[in-house]
C-alpha cells in the first residue's frame, strides 16, 4: 500500500491550479460579475445556479448544494477517488505525486513496474481471446452461441468478447516463454499449478469477458461455459490486481457511455449487461459472482442518483435483493434512490427487453419498487403486526437496519413507515413537530442568484468568515488570542479554534488550500456555507473588523461566565477560586 500524499504537495498543487480553468475545461462558464456561472453539471436545471469564484478558488451550486475546490470538482465530475483526482491534476501540471515514508512506505519502482507489466499482460490476453474467437478452429460453437443470444458483431467487438480454446495450454504456450512469465501467469491466475507441479490454462472452452476496473484497466476475466458441466460462470480468482468485491462488470463502460449517469441497473450476469447494450441501454452493471457489496454501493452512489437492483422474482432473487439492501443502507446518502425490479419467473433482463422493447423496459426501471416498500414487505412476511408482540418483534428487527442508514432523510422516511406499521404514527408525528418547533423558524436560503445573501454574522462566525478569506489575519492580529476560550462550549467554538490554528501555522494559505485541509473535518459543510455568506467587509477594514469581532466575542464570553457563576452561587457555595474569578469578572465588566 502506498504512503500518504504529503499535505504540502496538495497545497502546492492547489496553488498552481485555477478552479475556473478546471471547471471550464469540462463545463463552459460565463462571466457574471467577478464570478462565473453555468448550469450545474451535477443535477438537471434550466437556469444557471452553479457559480465559480476565482478569488476564493471555490465552486457552489445553489440548487443542489454541490461545492468544493478544484480537487472536489474533478472527483465529482470525473467520478474519481481522492487519490486518483490528485494524480490526474498532477499529470495536468506535469508533476509526480510524492508519497510520505512511514509505516506504509511508498510503492517501490519495482512494484510499480510489476503492476504495469500485469496490466499490460491482461490487455494482451484480452486480445488473445478475441483473436481465438475469430481464428480458432473450435470457436464456431462460441460464435453460434453468441448469435443465438442475438448479439451482433459490433456488440461482441464493443465488449471485447473472446474465446478460451478447448485445450490445456493454449494461453500458457503463448505467454509463458520463461519461468518469470509463467510465474506471472500463475500469480494472475490465468494459469493453474497443481500439487504435482503441472501447469495448465485456468480458462478452457469458455466465452471470455474482460473485466475492467473503474479506471478502464483489465483486472480479470469472466468465462461462460458453452456446454453443461462445471460452473456456468467462472471468474478470475483474487489476485494482486483483482478483488471481485470491489469491481462491477460494465461499470467502466456505463460511465464512458453516459456523461450524466442518471440511473444504473444492477443485474445478475455478464450476458444481461451485454444484451441490454444491444438495445442501446448502456446503464447496466453486474456483480462478479458475489452479492452486491457495500463497496459496490459506494461506487454507484458516487456515480448516480438512482440505483435499480434487477433480479429474478424467485426466492433466490429476493434473498439477493435483501442482501443488497442491507449492504446499501450504510452508504445510501440522501438524494440517491435505491429501487428493486423483480422479473417474472423464467425471465431475465435479456429476454425481458426483447419481449417489451427498450422504452417499456426503461419505464419498468423507473417504476421499480422503492426501497421502503421492499424493506417492509420483506419484514412483514415474518412478523405479524396484528398483535402487540408482532409489532415489538418488527420494531426490533427493523431498527438496527434503519439506524445504519447514512442519509438522515432516508432514515426518517423509514422511521415514519415503521411507526405506521407499529401503530405509533401519532407519537412519531408529535415528536417530529416538537423537533421542528425547537429548531425555530429559520428561513431557508434562497437559491435566487439575483439576490445578495446578507445574513447577519455573529462575532464568532465573522471571525471564522474573515479567516477563510484571509488566513494571514491569524498571525497579523496578535491581540486575538483564541486560547482564552478554552473550555467554552459555545456553538462553533471548536471550529474557530481549528481554523485559527491552521491559519496561524499557514499565514500564506489560500482559501482553496484551507478548504482542502478541512475536507474531512466534522464541520466542513459549515465552512462551505460560511464561504457563501457576504460579510461586506472591505479588504482595508478586515483587520479592524477582525479585532472588533474578537472583542465582542470576548465580552459575550465574560457575560456568559458571570451568569454561570452567579447561577451556581444561588444553589451552592462557590469555591475560593470561583469567588476570585467572579470578582475579577465583575470589575472587568464595570471598567469596560
Amino acid at each position: 500500500m502506498a504512503g500518504k500524499i504529503p499535505r504540502d504537495f496538495i497545497d502546492d498543487l492547489l496553488s498552481r491550479t485555477d478552479v475556473v480553468e478546471v471547471v471550464d475545461n469540462r463545463v463552459k462558464l460565463k462571466k457574471a460579475g467577478k464570478n462565473y456561472q453555468a448550469c450545474c453539471p451535477f443535477h438537471n436545471e434550466k437556469s444557471p445556479s452553479f457559480t465559480v469564484s476565482q478569488d476564493k478558488q471555490f465552486y457552489h451550486c445553489f440548487g443542489c448544494g454541490a461545492h468544493g475546490n478544484a480537487i472536489s470538482f474533478i472527483m465529482e465530475f470525473d467520478r474519481l477517488e481522492f487519490v486518483e483526482a490528485i494524480e490526474d491534476l498532477a499529470r495536468y501540471h506535469g508533476l509526480e505525486v510524492p508519497r510520505e515514508k512511514g509505516s506504509r512506505p511508498a510503492m517501490s519502482e519495482e512494484k510499480k513496474q510489476q503492476l504495469q507489466d500485469d496490466y499490460t499482460l491482461m490487455e494482451q490476453v484480452t486480445r488473445f481471446f478475441q483473436h481465438q474467437l475469430r481464428q480458432n478452429g473450435n470457436s464456431k460453437k462460441a460464435i453460434d452461441y453468441l448469435k443465438n443470444r442475438g448479439l451482433s458483431g459490433d456488440i461482441v467487438k464493443q465488449w471485447e468478447i473472446g474465446y478460451a480454446p478447448d485445450g490445456w495450454s493454449a494461453l500458457l504456450d503463448t505467454f509463458g516463454k520463461s519461468p518469470q512469465q509463467i510465474k506471472q501467469l500463475i500469480d494472475l491466475r490465468l494459469v493453474n499449478k497443481n500439487d504435482q507441479g503441472r501447469t495448465y490454462d485456468f480458462f478452457r472452452d469458455r466465452i471470455m469477458f474482460p473485466i475492467r476496473d473503474k479506471r478502464g484497466r483489465v483486472v480479470g476475466f469472466g468465462g461462460r461455459v458453452l456446454e453443461d458441466g462445471g460452473p456456468k460462470y467462472l471468474n478470475s480468482p483474487e489476485t494482486r490486481i483483482f478483488h471481485k468485491g470491489n469491481e462491477l462488470f460494465g461499470f467502466y463502460s456505463a460511465r464512458q457511455q453516459n456523461r450524466q449517469l442518471d440511473t444504473v441497473v444492477v443485474v445478475e450476469g455478464y450476458m444481461d449487461v451485454v444484451a441490454l447494450s444491444q438495445f442501446d441501454i448502456n446503464i447496466a452493471t453486474a456483480a462478479l459472482g458475489t452479492a452486491t457489496t457495500l463497496e459496490h454501493i459506494q461506487m454507484l452512489v458516487r456515480a448516480t442518483s438512482h440505483i435499480v437492483c434487477c433480479y429474478d422474482g424467485d426466492r433466490a432473487g429476493r434473498e439477493a435483493a435483501w442482501r443488497a439492501l442491507e449492504n446499501a443502507l450504510p452508504a445510501l446518502k440522501d438524494g440517491v434512490r435505491l429501487s428493486f425490479l423483480f422479473l417474472p419467473d423464467g425471465e431475465d433482463p435479456d429476454t425481458m427487453v426483447r419481449q417489451v422493447g427498450k422504452d417499456t423496459f426503461l419505464g419498468m426501471l423507473n417504476e421499480a419498487m422503492p426501497l421502503s416498500r421492499f424493506f417492509f414487505e420483506n419484514l412483514l412476511k415474518s412478523h405479524n403486526v396484528g398483535t402487540p408482540e408482532g409489532k415489538i418483534a418488527l420494531k426490533k428487527a427493523a431498527m438496527p437496519l434503519i439506524e445504519s442508514t447514512l442519509g438522515a432523510d432516508q432514515k426518517n422516511m423509514l422511521l415514519e413507515e415503521l411507526a405506521k406499521h407499529t401503530g405509533e404514527f401519532d407519537r412519531f408525528k408529535l415528536q417530529q413537530d416538537i423537533s421542528k418547533a425547537n429548531q425555530g423558524s429559520k428561513k431557508a436560503y434562497s437559491p435566487n442568484l439575483t439576490q445578495v445573501n446578507k445574513p447577519k454574522l455573529s462575532p464568532l462566525r465573522m471571525l471564522i468568515r474573515l479567516l477563510l478569506d484571509s488566513p494571514r489575519l491569524a498571525a497579523a492580529c496578535d491581540d486575538v488570542q483564541i486560547g482564552i476560550f478554552t473550555g467554552s462550549a459555545a456553538a462553533g467554538m471548536d471550529l474557530l479554534r481549528d481554523v485559527h490554528a491552521f491559519c496561524l501555522a499557514n499565514p500564506n494559505a489560500k482559501t482553496s488550500q484551507l478548504v482542502e485541509n478541512f475536507r474531512d473535518h466534522p464541520h466542513s459543510s459549515t465552512i462551505a456555507k460560511l464561504l457563501l455568506q457576504e460579510h461586506l467587509v472591505k479588504d482595508e477594514d478586515a483587520e479592524r473588523v477582525y479585532n472588533d469581532s474578537f472583542t465582542r466575542l470576548l465580552d459575550a464570553h465574560l457575560e456568559s461566565r458571570i451568569e454561570t457563576l452567579l447561577s451556581r452561587s444561588r444553589v451552592q457555595s462557590l469555591s475560593k477560586a470561583e469567588k476570585e474569578e467572579l470578582t475579577l469578572l465583575m470589575k472587568e465588566r464595570q471598567n469596560s
